[in-house]
């Protein structure tokens, strides 16, 4: 019989209602608040500068009516949402946030960004979108300093090349163990289920207590590990068990109708690209302290794959190594309505699981209710199609 997953496991699910009660106590405590939005926010630049770092809300059908009384209606559900929040102070980490820092993934944030500046102080990154690694590397590594010298204004602080090695060794550490977590997908059954992967990156974002944190994952990883060794999987083992790679971006607050209904109907997800996923956790910042840290913390962020970046090649080679590491049969990719760089790269991604004989399912949603069930129909024909395959594959071993 399945076994439960570590208690832990419990705490980062519930990590971001019991972070609105941490948040205040960081701010009860004096310490200053840095809320970000995406990947690309360099996280050893806000480590250095002795801030705590918070992902901002944006993940709620609620406040977008709000936000539409001054945003395009036709927009991204993650933008208004994140937007709306801020102007009904919905969002206790916005609140407390002493500085927000964005990066123009999109045209809808850049501008939504100027919007924003009018109720919190505002840091802007612009990012390079042109695969050509040196010149986007000189534009990118100046934007990171020009970060750094933004924080160091606002606060009257000094970061200093020691506080910047010292952080990038410390983030360093902590991607690796989110990395290993991911890796647990690649046992056969997984160590860990999907729906639990998820629920710790995504609830990492909510716990201030570095160390604790760090500690915490680090014995679920123990405790996976050693009861897979022992047998008790989190699910069944069944050879026809669909494995998924799910990618996309934005999409976390879309999980009822779509991570959790995959593996509630029977398959395992068993690692997450994009972003947030594997390849970004697999880049560390090189710890060579006789280079300059922003050229370093630079190249690490520069390879973060995102739809921005044009011509993407370089993330369908990741993909493509992804599938064949965690040996996918099937891929998912959730995009957003409305965001229009992951659903057009969504074509490229279906040729990389062409050549490398697995389907893909492309889920367009929003935060909205309403199309749970046509969504579910499509998981259950797909995960019935795979699982067709793999019987028919087995029956002629």
């Amino acid at each position: 019989m399945p076994n439960e997953l570590p208690k832990n496991f419990e705490e980062f699910a519930d990590a971001r209602r019991a972070g609105f009660l941490k948040m205040k106590e960081v701010k009860d405590q004096g310490k200053q608040v840095c809320g970000m939005f995406c990947q690309y926010t360099p996280a050893e630049i806000i480590h250095a500068a002795g801030l705590k770092q918070v992902a901002l809300c944006g993940r709620s059908h609620l406040p977008i009516k709000t936000a539409e009384t001054r945003l395009p209606a036709n927009l991204c559900p993650l933008i208004k949402a994140s937007f709306g929040h801020v102007m009904e102070d919905s969002c206790p980490f916005a609140y407390f946030s002493d500085i927000v820092v964005g990066e123009t993934t999109c045209d809808g944030k850049k501008k939504m960004y100027e919007l924003l500046g009018e109720y919190k102080p505002m840091q802007v990154i612009h990012l390079p979108n042109i695969p050509d690694y040196d010149r986007s590397l000189e534009m990118w590594g100046s934007e990171i300093r020009k970060f750094k010298e933004g924080l160091e204004e606002h606060f009257n602080i000094t970061i200093t090349d020691d506080m910047l090695n010292e952080s990038i060794v410390w983030n360093n550490k902590l991607r690796t163990q989110q990395a290993h977590l991911y890796e647990l997908g690649k046992y056969d059954p997984p160590a860990v289920t999907g729906v639990a992967m998820n629920d710790v990156t995504d609830g990492l974002q909510f716990m201030f207590d570095d160390e604790a944190k760090y500690e915490k994952i680090s014995n679920i990883i123990e405790e996976c590990e050693k009861n897979w060794h022992e047998g008790k999987y989190p699910v069944e083992p069944d050879p026809t068990r669909p494995r998924l790679i799910v990618s996309g971006g934005g999409y976390v607050a879309t999980n009822e109708k779509t991570i959790n209904v995959m593996e509630e109907l029977g398959a395992s997800i068993v690692c997450y690209e994009g972003c947030c996923g594997i390849s970004s956790l697999r880049r560390t910042v090189d710890e060579d302290t006789s280079r300059d840290p922003i050229v370093r913390i630079a190249e690490k962020y520069l390879e973060v794959p995102c739809a921005v970046v044009s011509p993407n090649t370089r993330r369908m080679e990741q993909v493509a190594d992804t599938i064949d590491e965690w040996h996918a049969d099937g891929y998912v990719s959730i995009t957003l309505h409305s965001c229009n760089p992951f659903a057009v790269e969504t074509e490229n991604l279906r040729r990389v699981c062409e050549s490398k004989g697995i389907p893909l399912l492309h889920i367009q949603t929003d935060f909205t209710p309403g199309d749970e069930a046509q969504i579910r129909t499509r998981i259950e024909a797909f995960l019935e199609m795979i699982r067709e395959n793999k019987k028919e594959a087995l029956a002629h071993e």
